[in-house]
C-alpha cells in the first residue's frame, strides 16, 4: 500500500515545501538562516541592528523593516527617539541556472556546453540565468529621551515610526 501512496504523496509534499519557501522574510527575529533581525546593545543606548531578507525581500521592505526594529527596540529600552549614526545597505548577488545541463560550463570555442568526464567539445544547449539578489541592512543607533533633536535629520521620533511603518509590518 505504501507503494502506491508515496507516489501521490510526493507531488504534494514539494509543493508545501516550495510555497513555504516562497514568500519574503517577515518581521521577526533572525531564523537558522539568518533571515530576520538581530540586534547587539553595545553601551546602555546605543545597539547594532540587522535586518536579512531573502530573496525575495526587496531592498525597501529591509530597510523599513529595520526603521521598525529600532523604533521598537527604542521603545522597549524606555527612550522616546533615535539617530541612526551609521547605516549600510548591502546586496548580495548570486547566480543561478537552469536548463537540461546546468550548471553552465563552457566548451573548447567559448560555446555554452558542457564537458562528459572533464573533456570533449562544448555543446550548445539553451539555459536560463537568473541574478538573485539578499538584501542585509545595518544600523548603529543611539537612542535618547525626551523631544527628537530637530535640526539632525537622521533622528527619528519612535511613536512616530510604529504608527507610520506599522501598517507596512508582515509578522511571521
Amino acid at each position: 500500500m505504501f507503494r502506491r501512496i508515496a507516489p501521490l504523496a510526493l507531488p504534494v509534499v514539494m509543493a508545501a515545501l516550495l510555497s513555504a519557501c516562497a514568500t519574503e522574510t517577515p518581521y521577526s527575529p533572525a531564523d537558522n538562516r539568518g533571515y530576520g533581525f538581530t540586534e547587539q546593545k553595545i553601551e546602555s543606548d546605543r545597539y547594532r541592528i540587522t535586518f536579512a531578507g531573502n530573496s525575495l525581500t526587496d531592498r525597501q521592505t529591509v530597510e523599513t523593516y529595520l526603521l521598525y526594529r529600532a523604533a521598537e527596540l527604542t521603545l522597549q529600552n524606555g527612550f522616546d527617539f533615535f539617530q541612526l549614526t551609521e547605516n549600510d545597505t548591502e546586496a548580495k548577488r548570486t547566480y543561478t541556472s537552469t536548463g537540461p545541463n546546468s550548471p553552465i560550463f563552457y566548451g573548447r570555442f567559448g560555446f555554452p556546453g558542457y564537458y562528459a568526464y572533464g573533456w570533449g567539445w562544448g555543446y550548445p544547449y539553451d539555459t536560463t540565468v537568473r541574478e538573485v539578489r539578499r538584501y542585509s541592512a545595518t544600523a548603529y543607533v543611539r537612542m535618547g529621551a525626551g523631544e527628537k533633536p530637530a535640526d539632525d535629520p537622521l533622528a527619528y521620533d519612535a511613536r512616530d515610526v510604529v504608527a507610520n511603518l506599522g501598517p507596512l509590518i508582515t509578522r511571521s
